[in-house]
Protein backbone atom coordinates (compact mmCIF):
# COMPACT_ATOMS: atom_id res chain seq x y z
CA UNK A 1 0.00 0.00 0.00
CA UNK A 2 1.29 3.61 -0.98
CA UNK A 3 0.89 7.14 -1.57
CA UNK A 4 1.82 7.92 -5.55
CA UNK A 5 2.62 11.16 -6.93
CA UNK A 6 3.02 11.95 -10.32
CA UNK A 7 3.96 14.66 -12.65
CA UNK A 8 5.30 15.16 -16.21
CA UNK A 9 7.06 17.98 -14.36
CA UNK A 10 10.43 17.16 -12.21
CA UNK A 11 9.72 19.92 -9.78
CA UNK A 12 6.16 19.61 -9.29
CA UNK A 13 6.59 15.73 -8.87
CA UNK A 14 8.91 17.06 -6.03
CA UNK A 15 6.76 19.24 -4.74
CA UNK A 16 4.24 16.78 -4.58
CA UNK A 17 6.28 14.34 -2.32
CA UNK A 18 6.39 16.60 0.34
CA UNK A 19 2.78 16.76 0.75
CA UNK A 20 2.73 13.00 -0.39
CA UNK A 21 5.35 12.21 2.79
CA UNK A 22 3.52 13.50 5.53
CA UNK A 23 -0.23 11.67 4.06
CA UNK A 24 1.71 8.66 3.63
CA UNK A 25 3.50 9.17 7.55
CA UNK A 26 0.03 9.29 9.32
CA UNK A 27 -1.18 6.26 7.06
CA UNK A 28 1.91 4.37 7.75
CA UNK A 29 2.57 3.08 4.07
CA UNK A 30 5.51 3.85 1.64
CA UNK A 31 5.67 6.64 -0.68
CA UNK A 32 6.52 6.14 -4.22
CA UNK A 33 7.01 8.43 -7.21
CA UNK A 34 6.04 7.56 -11.30
CA UNK A 35 7.83 7.73 -14.02
CA UNK A 36 6.17 7.83 -17.70
CA UNK A 37 8.06 8.65 -20.84
CA UNK A 38 11.34 7.37 -22.85
CA UNK A 39 14.55 7.21 -20.49
CA UNK A 40 13.30 8.53 -17.47
CA UNK A 41 14.71 6.37 -15.49
CA UNK A 42 17.92 8.69 -14.68
CA UNK A 43 15.27 10.71 -12.61
CA UNK A 44 14.11 7.94 -10.32
CA UNK A 45 17.33 8.81 -7.92
CA UNK A 46 15.87 12.48 -8.14
CA UNK A 47 12.76 11.43 -6.63
CA UNK A 48 14.14 8.92 -3.83
CA UNK A 49 16.26 11.93 -3.15
CA UNK A 50 13.84 13.92 -2.29
CA UNK A 51 11.65 11.67 -0.28
CA UNK A 52 10.39 8.46 -2.28
CA UNK A 53 10.35 5.15 -0.74
CA UNK A 54 10.03 3.57 -4.17
CA UNK A 55 9.79 4.42 -7.73
CA UNK A 56 7.51 3.01 -10.28
CA UNK A 57 9.29 3.71 -13.91
CA UNK A 58 7.14 3.12 -17.61
CA UNK A 59 9.68 3.40 -20.23
CA UNK A 60 8.61 2.82 -23.60
CA UNK A 61 9.25 4.53 -26.54
CA UNK A 62 5.22 5.20 -26.89
CA UNK A 63 5.62 7.78 -24.01
CA UNK A 64 7.99 9.59 -26.13
CA UNK A 65 5.68 12.71 -26.85
CA UNK A 66 2.59 12.89 -24.34
CA UNK A 67 -0.37 11.73 -25.31
CA UNK A 68 -3.43 11.37 -22.51
CA UNK A 69 -4.55 8.07 -24.34
CA UNK A 70 -0.87 6.23 -23.52
CA UNK A 71 -0.01 8.05 -20.44
CA UNK A 72 -3.54 7.15 -18.77
CA UNK A 73 -2.48 3.38 -20.07
CA UNK A 74 0.63 3.66 -18.23
CA UNK A 75 -0.52 4.98 -15.12
CA UNK A 76 -3.10 2.42 -14.81
CA UNK A 77 -0.18 -0.64 -15.01
CA UNK A 78 1.06 1.43 -12.27
CA UNK A 79 -1.70 1.45 -10.12
CA UNK A 80 -2.70 -1.82 -10.57
CA UNK A 81 0.89 -3.00 -9.11
CA UNK A 82 1.28 -0.90 -6.56
CA UNK A 83 -2.20 -0.63 -5.67
CA UNK A 84 -1.98 2.84 -3.89
CA UNK A 85 -4.46 4.21 -1.23
CA UNK A 86 -4.10 7.92 -2.39
CA UNK A 87 -2.91 8.77 -5.83
CA UNK A 88 -1.84 12.85 -6.36
CA UNK A 89 -1.11 14.53 -10.00
CA UNK A 90 0.29 17.41 -10.26
CA UNK A 91 -2.40 20.17 -12.00
CA UNK A 92 -0.15 21.33 -14.86
CA UNK A 93 -2.04 21.52 -18.44
CA UNK A 94 -0.99 17.48 -19.16
CA UNK A 95 -2.25 16.78 -15.42
CA UNK A 96 -5.21 18.49 -16.02
CA UNK A 97 -5.82 15.95 -19.33
CA UNK A 98 -4.11 12.70 -18.01
CA UNK A 99 -6.55 12.99 -14.48
CA UNK A 100 -9.46 12.72 -15.16
CA UNK A 101 -9.37 9.99 -17.48
CA UNK A 102 -7.47 7.84 -15.08
CA UNK A 103 -10.42 8.76 -12.34
CA UNK A 104 -12.72 7.27 -14.79
CA UNK A 105 -10.84 4.20 -15.89
CA UNK A 106 -10.83 3.76 -11.89
CA UNK A 107 -14.30 4.70 -11.27
CA UNK A 108 -12.75 6.77 -8.20
CA UNK A 109 -13.67 10.38 -7.63
CA UNK A 110 -10.85 12.88 -7.92
CA UNK A 111 -10.57 16.10 -6.33
CA UNK A 112 -9.86 18.76 -8.78
CA UNK A 113 -7.05 21.69 -8.14
CA UNK A 114 -6.30 21.22 -3.89
CA UNK A 115 -5.00 23.52 -2.08
CA UNK A 116 -4.72 21.71 1.21
CA UNK A 117 -4.59 17.93 1.70
CA UNK A 118 -4.86 15.74 5.04
CA UNK A 119 -5.88 12.72 6.59
CA UNK A 120 -8.68 11.76 8.69
CA UNK A 121 -6.64 9.41 11.03
CA UNK A 122 -9.61 7.96 12.15
CA UNK A 123 -10.90 7.13 9.03
CA UNK A 124 -7.92 6.63 7.08
CA UNK A 125 -9.53 8.98 4.74
CA UNK A 126 -7.76 11.77 2.63
CA UNK A 127 -9.22 15.05 2.89
CA UNK A 128 -9.10 17.29 -0.16
CA UNK A 129 -9.87 20.92 0.24
CA UNK A 130 -10.07 23.49 -2.90
CA UNK A 131 -11.66 26.89 -4.13
CA UNK A 132 -15.39 26.84 -5.44
CA UNK A 133 -17.72 29.26 -6.90
CA UNK A 134 -15.23 31.40 -7.94
CA UNK A 135 -12.65 31.10 -4.88
CA UNK A 136 -15.45 32.94 -2.84
CA UNK A 137 -15.78 29.53 -1.16
CA UNK A 138 -13.69 26.50 0.35
CA UNK A 139 -14.86 23.59 -1.18
CA UNK A 140 -14.28 19.89 1.43
CA UNK A 141 -14.29 16.60 -0.67
CA UNK A 142 -13.50 13.16 0.30
CA UNK A 143 -13.82 9.83 -1.89
CA UNK A 144 -15.52 7.24 -1.23
CA UNK A 145 -13.69 5.07 -3.46
CA UNK A 146 -10.04 4.01 -4.12
CA UNK A 147 -7.51 5.06 -4.92
CA UNK A 148 -8.23 8.51 -3.73
CA UNK A 149 -7.53 10.69 -6.35
CA UNK A 150 -6.24 14.58 -6.23
CA UNK A 151 -4.55 17.24 -8.55
CA UNK A 152 -2.74 19.53 -6.87
CA UNK A 153 -1.62 22.95 -8.98
CA UNK A 154 1.58 24.24 -8.80
CA UNK A 155 3.56 25.82 -6.59
CA UNK A 156 0.68 24.29 -3.35
CA UNK A 157 3.49 22.60 -1.25
CA UNK A 158 6.74 23.16 -0.50
CA UNK A 159 9.53 20.95 -2.52
CA UNK A 160 11.23 18.62 0.64
CA UNK A 161 14.89 19.02 1.51
CA UNK A 162 17.33 17.19 -0.64
CA UNK A 163 18.99 14.46 0.96
CA UNK A 164 21.41 11.98 -1.54
CA UNK A 165 21.97 9.61 1.63
CA UNK A 166 18.04 8.01 1.19
CA UNK A 167 17.71 4.85 0.09
CA UNK A 168 15.01 3.41 -2.25
CA UNK A 169 13.87 0.86 -4.41
CA UNK A 170 13.38 1.57 -8.21
CA UNK A 171 10.74 -0.94 -9.74
CA UNK A 172 10.33 -1.02 -13.83
CA UNK A 173 6.78 -1.59 -15.05
CA UNK A 174 5.59 -3.33 -18.06
CA UNK A 175 2.85 -1.67 -18.93
CA UNK A 176 0.20 -2.44 -22.14
CA UNK A 177 -0.26 0.81 -24.06
CA UNK A 178 -2.40 1.41 -27.04
CA UNK A 179 -0.90 3.05 -29.74
CA UNK A 180 -2.74 6.48 -31.21
CA UNK A 181 -3.57 7.26 -34.77
CA UNK A 182 -2.44 10.31 -33.40
CA UNK A 183 1.10 12.20 -34.66
CA UNK A 184 2.78 15.73 -33.48
CA UNK A 185 3.77 17.45 -36.81
CA UNK A 186 5.71 20.08 -34.63
CA UNK A 187 6.38 21.17 -31.23
CA UNK A 188 7.64 25.28 -30.90
CA UNK A 189 8.44 26.68 -27.50
CA UNK A 190 6.25 29.30 -26.34
CA UNK A 191 8.53 32.30 -26.19
CA UNK A 192 8.84 34.02 -22.84
CA UNK A 193 10.69 37.35 -22.34
CA UNK A 194 12.23 37.49 -18.88
CA UNK A 195 11.34 35.47 -15.69
CA UNK A 196 8.36 33.28 -15.81
CA UNK A 197 5.86 35.14 -13.55
CA UNK A 198 4.78 32.00 -11.60
CA UNK A 199 8.72 31.53 -10.65
CA UNK A 200 9.34 35.08 -9.77
CA UNK A 201 10.57 35.94 -6.35
CA UNK A 202 9.24 40.15 -6.47
CA UNK A 203 6.38 40.65 -8.39
CA UNK A 204 4.32 44.15 -9.12
CA UNK A 205 0.95 44.18 -10.51
CA UNK A 206 -1.18 46.67 -12.42
CA UNK A 207 -4.96 47.09 -12.44
CA UNK A 208 -8.02 49.11 -13.63
CA UNK A 209 -6.75 51.81 -11.23
CA UNK A 210 -4.31 52.50 -14.16
CA UNK A 211 -6.04 55.08 -17.00
CA UNK A 212 -3.94 54.32 -19.51
CA UNK A 213 -1.32 52.10 -21.11
CA UNK A 214 1.25 53.92 -21.06
CA UNK A 215 0.67 54.69 -17.31
CA UNK A 216 2.09 51.29 -16.70
CA UNK A 217 5.80 52.20 -17.27
CA UNK A 218 5.38 53.77 -13.92
CA UNK A 219 5.26 50.26 -12.48
CA UNK A 220 7.93 49.23 -14.28
CA UNK A 221 10.23 51.41 -13.58
CA UNK A 222 9.34 50.84 -10.24
CA UNK A 223 9.82 47.06 -10.85
CA UNK A 224 13.32 47.62 -12.48
CA UNK A 225 14.42 49.63 -9.00
CA UNK A 226 13.24 46.75 -7.19
CA UNK A 227 14.33 43.63 -9.47
CA UNK A 228 10.60 42.58 -9.70
CA UNK A 229 8.51 41.07 -12.28
CA UNK A 230 5.47 42.76 -13.85
CA UNK A 231 1.88 40.89 -13.41
CA UNK A 232 -1.52 42.51 -13.63
CA UNK A 233 -5.30 41.74 -12.97
CA UNK A 234 -7.65 39.81 -15.61
CA UNK A 235 -9.19 42.77 -16.78
CA UNK A 236 -5.53 44.50 -18.15
CA UNK A 237 -4.82 41.08 -20.00
CA UNK A 238 -7.49 39.41 -21.32
CA UNK A 239 -9.92 42.98 -21.74
CA UNK A 240 -8.04 45.49 -22.33
CA UNK A 241 -4.96 43.61 -23.76
CA UNK A 242 -2.43 45.70 -22.33
CA UNK A 243 -0.04 42.94 -21.57
CA UNK A 244 0.54 39.49 -22.42
CA UNK A 245 -1.63 36.62 -20.88
CA UNK A 246 1.11 35.46 -19.13
CA UNK A 247 1.36 38.34 -17.04
CA UNK A 248 -2.41 37.53 -15.91
CA UNK A 249 -2.87 36.98 -12.43
CA UNK A 250 -6.04 34.66 -10.93
CA UNK A 251 -7.92 32.04 -11.16
CA UNK A 252 -8.18 31.67 -14.70
CA UNK A 253 -4.29 33.36 -15.20
CA UNK A 254 -1.47 32.64 -13.19
CA UNK A 255 -1.05 31.41 -9.77
CA UNK A 256 1.86 32.96 -7.70
CA UNK A 257 3.91 32.62 -4.46
CA UNK A 258 6.27 35.02 -4.14
CA UNK A 259 8.08 36.58 -1.58
CA UNK A 260 6.20 40.08 -1.93
CA UNK A 261 3.68 40.68 -4.01
CA UNK A 262 2.68 44.40 -4.56
CA UNK A 263 -0.86 45.31 -5.87
CA UNK A 264 -1.00 48.38 -7.65
CA UNK A 265 -5.03 50.03 -8.31
CA UNK A 266 -5.74 46.20 -8.15
CA UNK A 267 -9.57 46.07 -6.04
CA UNK A 268 -8.90 42.64 -4.84
CA UNK A 269 -11.54 40.63 -6.31
CA UNK A 270 -12.05 37.09 -5.56
CA UNK A 271 -11.03 35.78 -8.71
CA UNK A 272 -7.65 37.74 -8.48
CA UNK A 273 -6.88 36.86 -4.65
CA UNK A 274 -7.13 33.34 -5.72
CA UNK A 275 -4.40 33.80 -8.08
CA UNK A 276 -1.97 35.88 -5.00
CA UNK A 277 -2.99 34.90 -1.59
CA UNK A 278 -0.08 32.69 -0.53
CA UNK A 279 2.34 34.83 -1.31
CA UNK A 280 4.30 35.97 1.94
CA UNK A 281 4.15 39.41 1.37
CA UNK A 282 1.49 41.33 0.12
CA UNK A 283 1.54 44.91 -0.45
CA UNK A 284 -1.73 46.99 -1.52
CA UNK A 285 -1.59 50.59 -3.07
CA UNK A 286 -5.14 51.77 -3.66
CA UNK A 287 -7.56 55.08 -3.05
CA UNK A 288 -10.35 53.34 -1.91
CA UNK A 289 -9.80 52.94 1.78
CA UNK A 290 -12.74 49.74 1.32
CA UNK A 291 -10.85 47.84 -1.36
CA UNK A 292 -11.31 43.81 -0.72
CA UNK A 293 -7.29 43.93 -1.31
CA UNK A 294 -6.69 45.45 2.02
CA UNK A 295 -8.30 42.55 3.98
CA UNK A 296 -5.57 40.53 2.83
CA UNK A 297 -2.52 42.40 2.71
CA UNK A 298 0.38 42.93 5.07
CA UNK A 299 0.90 46.49 4.49
CA UNK A 300 -1.64 48.97 2.39
CA UNK A 301 -0.88 52.47 1.32
CA UNK A 302 -4.16 54.28 0.86
CA UNK A 303 -3.32 56.90 -1.75
CA UNK A 304 -3.40 57.93 -5.67
CA UNK A 305 -1.24 55.49 -7.51
CA UNK A 306 0.12 58.39 -9.35
CA UNK A 307 0.98 60.46 -6.43
CA UNK A 308 2.05 57.34 -4.82
CA UNK A 309 4.81 55.52 -7.32
CA UNK A 310 6.74 58.76 -7.90
CA UNK A 311 7.38 59.00 -4.90
CA UNK A 312 8.38 55.96 -4.23
CA UNK A 313 10.47 55.66 -7.56
CA UNK A 314 11.80 59.27 -6.49
CA UNK A 315 12.72 57.74 -3.04
CA UNK A 316 14.28 54.21 -4.40
CA UNK A 317 16.55 56.57 -7.09
CA UNK A 318 17.94 58.51 -3.93
CA UNK A 319 18.83 55.47 -1.93
CA UNK A 320 20.82 53.78 -5.03
CA UNK A 321 22.33 57.04 -5.44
Amino acid sequence: MTVLVFSENLDVALELLGKGRELANDLNVKLGGILLGQNVKTSASELIAHGADVVYVVDDPLLAEFYPETYSDAMLSVVNQANPEILLIGATKRGKELAPRVATKLNTGCAAAATNLRIDKEKKQLIAERPAVSAMVVATEFSRTKPQMATVPPRTFEKPPRDDSRQGEVLEVKAEISKVDKKIIELKKKEVKGIKIEEAELITSCGRGFRKKEDIKLLEELANLIGATIGCSRPIAADLKWLPEDHWVGLSGHKVKPKMYMAVGISGQVQHLAGMRDSKIIVAINKDPEAPIFKVADYGIVGDLYQVLPAMIDYLKGKKG
